[in-house]
């Protein structure tokens, strides 16, 4: 089962506030969130098998939590999705999962692993072992969760992300089972700090954070860790390494675009793991929400 069902993600979700409720309907968590004045909608992510959702009970509850809509987000790496929710339309409010994600099949053997990254690639890894980089899982204790944070801000603030609360950092580490915080190092210089989690089923790399420091950058740290990230994936028998986000292959200008970039020199294999459904219960009040956030952005 995915993260994103389990009483785990429910614990996360409510201590960092980032659902108001969680709800169960027939084994299903639904998220319910906040637009702001006042209004909300519900979620549902990562269904495994759409076919056996009832859309009734879904839609019966966004009306009875007086929510302007429901919105459902799949998420398959292991086989196609070909369901479609007939009540909902092919849409979505906000994204949590990209469509497209990278991931390497680790039934491989580390040898055809490497062999289909790009050559430069497993030059960076030998390059950092060279250069003495360690690489160490952590404890996940309040000093560690904040030398991440720190690396976070520093790595947000150049490539323009978003990032999270340390709170929220330190929840999600204690919280969600099998996750792990990993950083490299060159004696007493931590270079990065990045956050996977590790599961028989498949194996996620999540949240990542790096020095801006130029005299640090040519050590190739980020190779090494993934390096690292994937042998370990394949210590515990998981079957896939999922690199999550990356950017839809035929969109020319995306903020996800070097990331896509470094991500791919690892692995060709991209898939299309996500779809997305609405279901729109208060036409008018979401018709002023959209006019409410367009005028918010051109702000």
């Amino acid at each position: 089962m995915s993260i994103w069902q389990t009483n785990s993600w429910k614990e996360l979700l409510l201590a960092s506030h980032q659902a108001s409720d969680v709800f169960e309907v027939d084994w299903i968590f639904i998220e319910k969130r906040s637009l702001g004045l006042w209004q909300f909608w519900l979620f549902v992510l990562w269904i495994e098998n759409l076919e056996n959702i009832n859309e009734e009970k879904l839609i019966e509850l966004c009306k009875k939590e007086n929510c302007l809509f429901i919105q459902v987000e799949s998420f398959w790496v292991n086989k196609e999705i070909n369901f479609k929710l007939k009540k909902f339309k092919s849409w979505y409010y906000k994204k949590f999962i990209t469509p497209y994600t990278a991931i390497i099949d680790l039934t491989k053997s580390e040898e055809e692993i490497l062999k289909e990254m790009k050559p430069k690639w497993r030059y960076n890894i030998g390059l950092a072992e060279k250069k003495w980089v360690e690489v160490l899982k952590v404890e996940k204790n309040d000093e560690n969760v904040k030398i991440f944070h720190n690396l976070m801000k520093e790595t947000t603030s150049r490539d323009k992300f978003n990032w999270n609360s340390l709170n929220y950092y330190f929840d999600f580490l204690n919280i969600i089972p099998n996750s792990s915080l990993i950083f490299t190092k060159l004696e007493d210089k931590i270079l990065s700090a990045w956050i996977f989690v590790f599961d028989k089923e498949i194996s996620i790399y999540y949240y990542w954070a790096s020095t801006s420091d130029v005299n640090f950058r040519n050590l190739m740290a980020p190779y090494l860790m993934q390096w690292f990230a994937i042998k370990k994936a394949k210590e515990i028998w998981s079957k896939i390494y999922d690199f999550l986000w990356i950017a839809t292959p035929w969109e020319e200008k995306s903020k996800l675009t070097w990331v896509t970039d470094f991500k791919l020199k690892f692995t060709k294999d991209i898939i299309n793991c996500s779809e997305s459904y609405i279901c729109i219960t208060s036409k008018f009040r979401f018709f002023l929400l959209k006019i409410l956030k367009k005028l918010k952005s051109s702000l």
